[in-house]
């Protein structure tokens, strides 16, 4: 018997990464030596004293609690690291209710539009941006309002260009800055300005900030709850995965309006079951030492991220270095412009004539198109014989 798909699924696009995947694997099958630069999943292993603290917590057999449910015997020490590394780190105090621990961020994207969202509500979305905002929304019985992001406003969102009656049904909006796949950054005064639409049109901002802490030149980004009433109106979505290099951890937090807050954990109670106490445990640890871990990590991406834009530029490229993100967002060559979807055919045919794997802008959605993504999370000797494949072809 075959199962018939739910008209959620059916109303789903192929994901973008289970594409790239399929047609790497279809490559490897005609022999060609593939190079994929597709998919940010950091190479470096987490650091050393959050893998010590991962098997000091496991091993401790005084933790009566170590091996049960995550949801049931939830490590307070988590919440608390997340409490003093915004304070910290952007001197905003969070209160108990202001903050709950997730499996990453993925998991809670897709988790929190079956919290607020009916059928027949909107969701608005950056276009280009990641495939599960959108996918929470299908999932809820909603669907995607996309605000294009343009290289004239520098990739942000225009709060002033979403009609009214988007506004009127629209339950959430979704930002992410540093921005993936752009890696635009956005200030102050651009949060200012969300907070504020999303108090005077009654829509919850969620702000995705995976990329908060992959920053470089002395960049540092900032936080939406800095805005006075961004807990009244905001929530932010902050993953261990980047910057720790803990992506197969599925850890992190959402923080901000309290209702909200409550709303997602409502769902999670009744879906999934925690994260193991010694992640949690192991969490804290990373958060308590990120002056110390974050950094070492950074430079190895802004060597790499240097490398890339380098090497594209003296090709021809004209690209500025990204002050966040583990990307490069850069334009396909001219000569694919003719082409249905340019980005389509440059990463088609790099594969086929070079074997090395890029993400197509068109994978973001349409605002994405004529742009391709480099992911600088693999060995330097990596990405240079994929520049020198890449100059070769172009």
């Amino acid at each position: 018997m075959e199962v018939t798909l739910s008209q959620r699924l059916q109303k789903l696009p192929p994901y973008l990464f289970a594409d790239l995947r399929r047609k790497m694997a279809a490559a490897r099958e005609k022999g060609v030596k593939v190079i994929t630069l597709g998919i940010g999943d950091p190479d470096s292993p987490a650091p050393d004293a959050v893998v010590a603290e991962l098997v000091r917590a496991v091993a401790d057999e005084t933790d009566i609690n170590r091996h049960r449910y995550g949801c049931d015997v939830p490590a307070e020490q988590f919440p608390n690291a997340v409490k003093s590394f915004y304070s910290r780190r952007w001197g905003v105090e969070l209160t108990d209710d202001q903050v709950v621990t997730t499996m990453g961020s993925k998991d809670a994207i897709a988790k929190l539009p079956l919290a607020i969202m009916d059928p027949g509500d909107i969701g608005i979305a950056p276009e280009p941006g990641y495939p599960t905002y959108n996918i929470g929304h299908v999932f809820a019985g909603g669907s995607t309002y996309y605000t294009p992001l343009k290289k004239e406003n520098d990739f942000l969102i225009d709060f002033d260009s979403i009609p009214a009656d988007v506004r009127e049904k629209a339950k959430i909006l979704w930002m992410n800055y540093p921005n993936n796949p752009t890696t635009a950054t956005a200030t102050l005064e651009f949060f200012a300005k969300a907070v504020e639409f999303g108090r005077a049109n009654n829509i919850l901002i969620a702000h995705d900030s995976a990329y908060s802490e992959n920053v470089y030149d002395g960049y540092q980004s900032p936080s939406i709850m800095q805005i006075e009433g961004a807990p009244d109106t905001a929530v932010e979505f902050f993953s261990l995965s980047k910057a720790f290099s803990m992506t197969g951890w599925r850890t992190g937090c959402v923080v901000g309006n309290p209702s909200a807050i409550k709303a997602l954990t409502t769902v999670k109670e009744n879906i999934d079951n925690g994260t193991l106490r010694a992640v949690q445990l192991a969490a804290a640890k990373a958060l308590d030492s990120a002056e110390q871990v974050i950094p070492p990590v950074n430079e190895i991406y802004k060597r790499r991220r240097d490398l890339v834009v380098d090497a594209l530029n003296k090709a021809g490229w004209n690209l500025e270095k990204p002050k966040s993100t583990i990307y490069i967002w850069a334009p396909v060559p001219e000569k694919y412009n003719t082409a249905e979807s340019p980005s389509g055919a440059f990463a088609t045919e790099l594969l086929e004539k070079t074997g090395v794997v890029v993400t197509p802008g068109r994978g973001y959605g349409p605002a994405g198109e004529g742009f391709f993504r480099i992911s600088l999370t693999y060995p330097d000797n990596v990405l240079k014989e994929a520049m020198d494949r890449i100059i070769e072809m172009k």
